[in-house]
């Protein structure tokens, strides 16, 4: 039996299911899911050329028979095209960033918001949230559904909140000083950000109140993990979700922190080869593919992540049924493709860690000035470890190159640069460059 580092607590009964009655719910919810979407244009023009009704539904194979849904459809049906209830029946609207044209909006009613609240709780309480603690949030409070949806499941669980919001990290560290908060909610880049600026201002991040952290929002590995543990003392935990399915809440790890629960009594999973769209094994990595069966405002039906892991199946010793997801590995329209090589940001993350000698915040810039594929890798020093020394330099270089292609097979011009001079951001980290 796996020690718990504290004491393990389920929030919600439903949890705990067994996997027939787990999938006789999920069949009984899809069934009502294909109802509902049927208001929506898109959704019922593609259940009649596919002969679908609700009462075709006999069995959870039969979401096979579903159409997909891309970020694509959403766009294309701009600005809430998808919506399955009357404009005023909507309580809130969310949405992605629309860093690339145009945000996909997401729609909830008040039915909707309770939900997520309650998924959220889950996943909080499971990663060690309790009502006595307080919660600083670090997550933008806007469109981006991460601030508001840690927000409320925090409040759900009855906990404290300190709503510091996006940027200004001087000021989160005099809030952390001052507050002292047990929880840290937001980017696992961000609170990297936060122990190094905390110890430029002279104060050791493992000196702050912080026990336990949730992150989400960017892919990130084990091996940053570690390093977040060590550079701030506090236990970290992963969680995943995305705007289009609901936000944060799809699923979240529990003490054993031995993969992501799925809130299966919620959204029916699917990991699918992103080529052929076929299922694939247990254990091994594929697309993830949600549908979100109790929604109301916008029921969403295969949605199409792009997020790659892969599905454990075992239940877990904390108790709970549900199947679990890996670490998002990378996404198929974030993988690159270098002189026929698929390569993923959080393979290079994986590499430089293991190097060591750097700070974890690096650029992956790739370009075709000829006929092959050329990629640097700039990576930020950390202060201890800057030289003037061009053998130690090169010395480093040449770890992080040969690391780098033990991983991935590729070899890359490594280019080493200041402390604090690639940008920072309290949201998603941009990672890649490709001026190909």
């Amino acid at each position: 039996m796996t020690e718990f580092p504290f004491e393990n607590r389920i929030w919600d009964e439903a949890e705990c299911l067994s996997r027939d009655e787990l999938n006789a719910l999920q069949l009984a919810r899809l069934q009502d899911c294909v109802a509902r979407a049927a208001q929506v244009s898109f959704y019922r023009e593609a259940f009649a050329q596919a002969k679908v009704t609700p009462e075709s539904i006999k069995s959870l194979d039969d979401v096979r028979r579903l159409p997909m849904t891309t970020k694509d459809d959403l766009r294309d049906h701009y600005p809430l095209g998808f919506l399955a209830v009357p404009r005023s029946d909507i309580a809130r609207v969310h949405g992605s960033s629309g860093t690339t044209g145009k945000p996909t909006f997401v729609a909830y009613t008040a039915a909707d918001l309770e939900l997520w609240a309650n998924l959220c709780a889950r996943f909080l309480v499971a990663g060690g949230l309790r009502p006595e603690h307080v919660a600083h949030v670090a997550f933008g409070y806007g469109l981006f559904t991460g601030g508001f949806g840690l927000h409320y499941g925090i409040e759900r669980v009855g906990a404290s909140i300190v709503p510091a919001a996006a940027g200004n990290t001087p000021r989160h560290i005099m809030l952390i000083q001052d507050l002292e908060p047990d929880v840290l909610i937001c980017t696992p880049s961000y609170a990297l950000q936060i122990a190094e600026v905390a110890q430029s201002m002279g104060q050791d991040p493992r000196e702050l109140s912080l026990q336990f952290a949730h992150f989400g929002g960017e892919p990130w590995t084990e091996d940053m993990r570690v390093q977040i543990e060590e550079e701030l003392g506090l236990l970290a935990f992963n969680n995943y979700g995305l705007s289009e399915v609901i936000g944060p809440g799809v699923s979240g790890e529990c003490a054993a922190r031995d993969g992501m629960h799925i809130q299966e009594d919620h959204f029916i999973v699917e990991c699918l080869d992103p080529e052929s769209l076929e299922p694939v094994e247990d254990y091994a990595f594929g697309e993830l593919v949600f549908t979100a069966i109790t929604k109301e405002a916008m029921p969403i039906i295969r949605y199409r992540t792009r997020d790659i892991a892969a599905i454990d199946p075992c239940p877990c010793e904390c108790g709970r049924n549900t199947v679990r997801m890996s670490r998002v590995m990378g996404r198929t329209d974030d993988m690159l493709i270098i002189r026929g090589v698929n390569v993923f940001p959080s393979q290079i993350e994986e590499a430089l860690l293991r190097a060591g000698g750097t700070a974890p915040h690096y650029q992956i810039v790739v370009e075709r000035p000829g006929a092959l594929d050329e990629v640097t890798l700039r990576v930020e020093m950390r202060p201890e470890t800057f030289s003037d020394k061009m053998s130690q330099m090169q010395a480093l270089r040449d770890n992080i190159d040969r690391e780098v292609m033990s991983i991935t097979g590729v070899r890359v011009h490594v280019e080493l640069v200041e402390p604090q001079t690639l940008e920072r951001s309290p949201g998603k980290a941009k990672r890649v460059f490709d001026n190909r």
